[in-house]
């Protein structure tokens, strides 16, 4: 037995990294929403490994029960065949994936050849658990299940959330303009071109968007953006007014083989010069091309202040920018005015590299990196798409533009400050040489910076909200709740509510609400959509739409929905004003996700459906009676 224990010690290993780099670092399968089957699976799988390694570890299964261990095994060998049919069926797997899956299902033979005859053996016992310790074998095993039941319930909220589009979600309102500027944008599904696109929609532009996957530019913006992946699709005699280009195989996506630089060279300088092609080939040619490019430009320099006119070094970094920016100042030849944002670190929640450096603070296990005196240049995310919409509008500005805060910190001082607002302690030191050794030119992002003003944009008269970092970390480290409640709880605006009428426990539920809002005079009003086919549809929104859910106008002018908008509801009520603390707490709400999405919305429309059928038999009778 104790030899099966390690086997299955060693699929549990393997599995964990073939989880952790390939679906989520390299393939990122959790933001895609054409992977939710294999996700589906994944979770099954997992939660099937978490009772298969919490049991074996402590109990034999004994008669019966050792044939109910072997339809477990059995049902995980046709989930991980199904599995592998799907993969092949919506993505090409890497090389090095498939090694993995190889080794893990030539592990799994040996598992069995080890197991079976130990099933066999507890199946000739009488039917029940017999407590059993393999000593440390036994507690790895526990860690091993309840790691696999972690993310086995990581991937279930990965599924459902999928489930629901984002703009679904979290509606768009398209603005309205006179003359909206037609924008094409590449690499909108990242992190900043997806809150970019939703600023430009919002305003009033209408957005062609450039990707490869176009399952997840549906998933991210619906009716609100066009979609293409090819730039070929596009006919000559359309009118584009603005290229915005921020495509690009994302620099912490792996360690920096020669390949992999490759790739980070090709994703970059193939698109612009794909994007060159089409601009020569338009009637009409787009009045400005926005092109991305990185601080990386200006290579390591140390205490020296840097500003647009800075020169770039012979390291990878400032070759990678240089040609990306080659390959855009062809536009120029074109009579197209080209602007290169050299972007700094990027600061915003939900993605980027701010949750990546806060969350070892937050475990308190955060380290000063190098000599701590290297600098990093930074801008928050709100800022930077201002500074794109700031570039779109304004004619007299082109060239390289450093889109960097003014106040540029060193990682010692990023640290301490980040420590101090997450009430951690900063204990530790990571020396250069072994971030070298471990990551390679990769940790020149790490312990080699700059110091990047951005002169041209305050020339211009640009003003950033989040000059600071203390200003930034002020809004970036406020807990979910925190921020939310600070725009929920405002008592000068009011809070409208869309609820299906028709359900009478949505009518129930909400009309407990009326009754708090009447009692406490609260500024809620509550708008009931059963008889009304234009609710919300200028965010999109079909009737059923906003059937399935609830969704509500909160005090910010945001329109939320399922979740946020019950603690939208419940922020404003000082009697449930701790419901929306606690839902807004890490975990719970994405829990409560799981069990709205998943549950409470599955159980509504099946209830309501069985009500209406009901209701339809009982008209007929009547009808047939009255006949």
């Amino acid at each position: 037995m104790n030899t099966a224990l390690i086997l299955f010690a060693v699929q549990g290993l393997v599995g964990f990294f073939d989880n952790l780099w390939h679906h989520e670092i390299t393939e990122k399968l959790s933001s895609k929403p054409d992977a939710r089957a294999e996700l589906k699976l994944h979770t099954i799988r997992e939660f099937l490994y978490a009772v298969i390694f919490i049991g074996i570890a402590w109990f034999a299964w004994q008669g019966a029960w050792a044939f109910v261990l072997l339809v477990l095994l059995a049902i995980e060998v046709l989930v991980t065949l199904w599995d592998f049919v799907i993969e092949d069926q919506t993505r090409k797997l890497p090389k090095f994936e498939r090694i993995i899956h190889t080794v893990l299902a030539v592990n799994f033979g040996a598992i069995l050849a080890f197991f079976l005859p130990v099933v066999w053996q507890w199946s000739g016992a009488e039917s029940g658990f017999t407590a059993v310790n393999y000593g440390a074998l036994s507690w790895i095993m526990t860690a091993y299940g309840l790691g696999v039941f972690a993310w086995a319930l990581y991937d279930l909220w990965v599924v459902v959330r999928l489930s629901l589009p984002e703009w679904k979600r979290s509606p768009i309102l398209p603005g309205r303009k006179q003359e909206p500027l037609s924008i094409l944008v590449t690499g909108a599904t990242g992190f900043i071109g997806r809150v970019l696109v939703r600023a430009l929609v919002e305003r009033g532009d209408k957005i062609i968007v450039l990707a490869r996957n176009t399952a997840k530019t549906d998933y991210l913006f619906g009716p609100h953006a066009e979609s293409i992946c090819m730039l070929d699709d596009i006919p000559a005699n359309r009118n584009i007014d603005a290229v915005i280009n921020l495509a690009g195989e994302p620099l912490l996506g792996g360690l920096w083989s020669k390949h992999r630089k490759e790739k980070m060279i090709s994703s970059r300088v193939d698109t612009t010069q794909a994007l060159m092609s089409l601009m020569r080939r338009l009637n009409r040619r787009p009045q400005v091309l926005i092109n991305g490019s990185a601080v990386g430009y200006y290579g390591r320099r140390n205490d020296e202040l840097v500003r647009e006119n800075g020169r770039p070094q012979d390291i990878f970094m400032s070759r990678l920018c240089c040609e990306w920016e080659q390959a855009a100042g062809k536009a120029d030849g074109l009579g197209i005015r080209v602007c290169l944002l050299r972007i700094g670190l990027v600061f915003g929640r939900g993605g980027g590299a701010f949750p990546q450096l806060a969350r070892p603070i937050k475990l308190g296990l955060g380290a000063v990196m190098g000599s701590g005196r290297q600098w990093m240049s930074w801008i928050h995310l709100e800022d930077l798409v201002r500074l794109i919409l700031f570039v779109l509008d304004r004619d007299d500005v082109s060239g390289p533009l450093n889109a960097t805060a003014p106040m540029p910190v060193t990682n010692e001082g990023f640290s301490q400050k980040l420590a101090v607002q997450a009430k951690r302690p900063l204990l530790f030191r990571l020396p250069a040489f072994v971030l070298r050794g471990l990551l390679g030119e990769l940790a020149d992002l790490f312990v080699a910076g700059q110091r990047v003003v951005p002169q041209k944009a305050e020339g211009y008269g640009f003003k950033f909200n989040w000059p600071s970092l203390e200003d930034a970390l002020g809004n970036l480290m406020r807990s979910d709740a925190t921020a939310q409640l600070a725009v929920l709880s405002k008592q000068d605006d009011i809070c409208w509510v869309y609820y299906d009428d028709a359900c009478e426990i949505c009518a129930g539920e909400i009309g407990h609400y009326q009754k708090e809002a009447r009692r406490n005079d609260l500024a809620i009003a509550f708008h009931g959509i059963s008889g009304d086919q234009n609710a919300l549809a200028a965010y999109g929104l079909s009737q059923t739409d906003v059937l399935r859910r609830l969704y509500v106008f909160n005090v910010d002018g945001r329109l939320v929905s399922g979740v946020d908008a019950m603690a939208a509801i419940w922020a404003v009520i000082p009697k449930y004003r701790w419901a929306a603390r606690l839902v807004y707490l890490p975990i719970i709400h994405e829990a409560c996700e799981v069990l709205y999405d998943a549950v409470a919305v599955q159980v509504l429309v099946l209830w309501n459906a069985c009500k209406g059928r009901g209701r339809d038999r009982r008209n007929g009778s009547r009808n047939a009676a009255h006949g």
